[in-house]
């Protein structure tokens, strides 16, 4: 594959995002019979076919995904590069894209502000998402970094804690729980739960929380894909939640909410600030992904209460994590 060069790359990803030799063709602004030809070519190279032709459209075999690989990994490598001269030339800007957990976002845009006080040339792309959708990016080569509750295990990954990430039980301030003190998990069966979509970190940790007890959920349908739907749901009183108390410390703190002080809870989790391994930082992602990990931390809302647990001198379990 000595003659392999990145026209030939670049057709090949075009054709695989695209579908079509025709569209591909366009974009790339060659004609179909020269783009046909540059496929066909690298496939005699490398001597196996890297698109299936179906009736729908070509379809990316296994060796053209690894083609594909590495074209991630020399697009990679080129904007670390183009980084880096500018970085020689003195330029103070640049581009980085952060990936945040949508449980994360009570947070993280402020310590994005405060980075970019520091640095304001740069260009900072934030997309926030749920966890599947985060790894995703990731796996993708998307993200320079992410802030997410807990790192992958399918890709390697390095992983940075940031600070303590605490769960607690919300309810209504006139729950008939409100002011109890020393509940168990097992006082909470009746109670009408709303818990997070399948595959969320929340959900997550609200199923090995309640392991072993059957709780019903609330007899209506609501849309559990955002803190925000069952924080609103919880305040109307139509049940209670596990949540992270980072999404609801302006509640608590002005009396919408109440933490119930549950045995076992706080559940003590924390954030991490997440990159792929493989993919190489140039000096601006490099620059945020410090400020992250470094000063992350100052940026995590506190909970009320003299401990910063409660409003009432919640008791708590100490969790060993």
């Amino acid at each position: 594959m000595r003659n392999l060069t990145l026209k030939q790359l670049q057709a090949v990803a075009a054709v695989a995002r695209l579908g079509t030799i025709t569209r591909a063709a366009q974009e790339l602004h060659v004609t179909p019979a020269a783009l046909t030809s540059r496929i066909q070519q690298l496939e005699d190279e490398v001597g196996l076919v890297l698109f299936d032709r179906t009736n729908t459209g070509l379809k990316i075999t296994d060796a053209g995904r690894e083609m594909l690989s590495a074209i991630d990994s020399i697009n990679v490598a080129i904007e670390a590069c183009m980084e880096r001269l500018d970085a020689l030339k003195g330029v103070a800007g640049g581009r980085v894209a952060i990936g945040v957990v949508s449980t994360a976002k009570y947070f993280a845009p402020q310590a994005i502000a405060g980075f970019s006080r520091e640095h304001p040339a740069v260009e900072i792309s934030l997309l926030v998402g749920n966890r599947a959708e985060t790894i995703e990016s990731l796996r993708e080569y998307d993200l320079d970094l992410a802030i997410m509750g807990r790192p992958p295990h399918d890709m390697a990954v390095q992983a940075e804690p940031i600070g303590d990430h605490p769960l607690v039980i919300i309810a209504h301030p006139e729950h008939r729980f409100a002011d109890r003190r020393g509940l168990k998990r097992t006082d909470l069966v009746d109670e009408a739960f709303l818990a997070r979509e399948d595959g969320s970190g929340t959900r997550t940790v609200f199923e090995e929380f309640m392991t072993g007890l059957m709780v019903r959920r609330p007899r209506f349908g609501i849309d559990v894909g955002s803190n925000e739907t069952i924080k609103q749901a919880v305040m109307a009183g139509l049940g209670i939640a596990l949540i992270s108390g980072h999404t609801v410390a302006a509640e608590l703190t002005d009396g919408r909410l109440v933490m119930l002080d549950v045995e076992g809870l706080p559940v003590r989790r924390r954030w991490f600030a997440v990159r792929r391994s493989d993919k190489v930082l140039g000096p601006t992602a490099t620059s945020l992904w410090q400020f992250v990990v470094e000063r992350g931390s100052s940026y995590l809302p506190k909970l009320p209460g003299s401990d910063g647990l409660s409003k009432a001198r919640v008791r708590t379990v100490k969790r060993d994590e």
